[in-house]
């Protein structure tokens, strides 16, 4: 319902120094009128702060003095008449200034629903919209500039300009459809298309490739630190972690559960997750932990194998190296700082590494940016398709062209084409939310916290 006013926290909960309630919808301003005690807002200009006090209506109690911003649609960022009351952090007054708006006619905005009237309203599409959440979950500095660059529509005219190639496929399409009585528009049809859908191909292929880096830079890269019991993997997670978070001791299975954390390398998010060692072992509590580092190791994007460079090769070393041998994966050779003992013959690219000496970290950067096909990328140039669901719905849209372009080379009628042509068309437009259902609309925004 757009025809009512919404009204939430739009602060962490806890205290702080402030925290601000906000109201969008028609009845913003009354709402908001009736409980200060200050100018008059209804007379308010647009873009404006007023000092004053809150006061409950039916005591003339005071409940906190306050700054209130007036802005008035449709220059606003739901497009709706907003109100923002700031008031001081505590959790009781926030509280009790949201209950007085939800009793004088308010109600209570369920999650994402600010941003959700922003994108109904036409302020916003969808790509933008899921580019605020991406800011708000952004872990290191690229994915806030990919998730920037979102927000300004860079991605959005990306798109467009698909859409915009396609629909000029159809415009020549429609023209052999209206004027069927020259005999060789068929042939000068199919013989003009096939060029332009190899073309528009050509553009998507592109965005597809290039989305792979922009999700490794959203989301982070799912990395597992494998090895056998006590040969460094808690030391380097800790390392990379420049804390404490894994206990370290000299007995072989100390770590028995999973052990996670994020890090940034070279500007890339790594999801890290240090599992327990890989080795026969009759203890059920660590059988149960070795189960569950096999489990990890099957879905990782990235798998940090830790050899003991001082040790020679044991039997589930050599397992390790073959179960890791297709995966995205990095060898290290850790504690490198005591007399080699481990063969090296037949072994893969691997980085020497010291937890004592803090030696091997830069190259280990340097290998998974390598890996990842990640270099050195300006914020302005961010502009990637990220989101798993833009990249699902551009596959869905190559999947269409590609079979409008085979059935063009098959000489199957042109009119009939127009069908997969379209879908490539209408797909794309469900990536700017231009050809969307509310159940998806619902799904999406629930994502988003109160208040946004």
């Amino acid at each position: 319902m757009l025809n009512d006013t919404i009204a939430a926290i739009s602060t962490a909960m806890g205290e702080g120094a402030i925290s601000i309630i906000r109201l969008s919808g028609s009845d913003a301003l009354p709402i908001a009128n009736r409980l200060f005690k200050g100018k008059n807002l209804l007379d308010a200009q647009s873009h404006t702060i007023h000092y004053g006090h809150i006061l409950d209506p039916q005591n003339e109690h005071p409940i906190d003095e306050v700054l209130i911003s007036i802005m008035k649609g449709p220059r606003t960022f739901t497009a709706e008449d907003v109100v923002e009351i700031n008031c001081h952090g505590g959790i009781l007054v926030t509280q009790k200034i949201l209950e007085l708006t939800l009793v004088h006619g308010a109600r209570l905005a369920e999650p994402g629903e600010f941003t959700k009237r922003a994108f109904l309203n036409g302020r916003i599409d969808l790509t933008q919209a899921e580019s605020i959440m991406d800011i708000i979950h952004a872990k290191n500095m690229q994915s806030l500039s990919l998730a920037l660059n979102g927000l300004d529509g860079k991605v959005s005219r990306l798109v467009k300009q698909l859409r915009e190639d396609i629909l000029n496929v159809v415009a020549q399409i429609e023209v052999n459809i209206d004027y069927p009585e020259y005999d060789d528009v068929e042939e000068m049809t199919r013989d003009l298309l096939l060029p332009k859908a190899a073309d528009i191909l050509v553009k998507m292929h592109g965005l597809l490739d290039t989305a792979k880096t922009g999700k490794i830079l959203r989301e982070g890269i799912k990395t597992v630190i494998i090895g056998r019991p006590n040969v460094g993997k808690s030391s380097l997670l800790n390392q990379l972690m420049r804390e404490e978070k894994a206990i370290v001791t000299d007995i072989a299975g100390t770590t028995r559960d999973t052990v996670e954390g994020f890090i940034n390398i070279g500007g890339l998010t790594l999801n890290l997750i240090d599992t327990a060692g890989i080795r026969q072992t009759k203890d059920i509590v660590e059988a149960i932990g070795v189960k569950k580092s096999r489990q990890l190791l099957e879905d990782a994007q990235l798998v940090l194998l830790v050899l003991n460079s001082s040790e020679p090769l044991t039997a589930d070393d050599r397992e390790l190296l073959e179960q890791t041998k297709d995966k995205n994966r990095i060898v290290l050779l850790n504690k490198s700082d005591l007399p080699s003992a481990i063969e090296l013959e037949g072994l893969p690219a691997y980085v020497e590494t010291s937890m004592i000496d803090e030696k091997g970290i830069d190259q280990l950067e340097n290998h998974i940016k390598a890996l990842f096909e990640i270099g050195d990328i300006a914020p302005s140039d961010m502009t990637y398709l990220s989101n798993a669901r833009h990249i699902a719905k551009l596959r869905q849209s190559i999947m269409a062209m590609e079979d409008a372009k085979i059935a063009l080379e098959t000489g199957m009628l042109v009119d009939m084409v127009e069908i997969d042509i379209k879908n490539a068309w209408y797909t794309l437009g469900e990536i700017l939310g231009e050809e969307v259902g509310d159940s998806l609309l619902d799904e999406l925004f629930t994502k988003f916290c109160l208040g946004k």
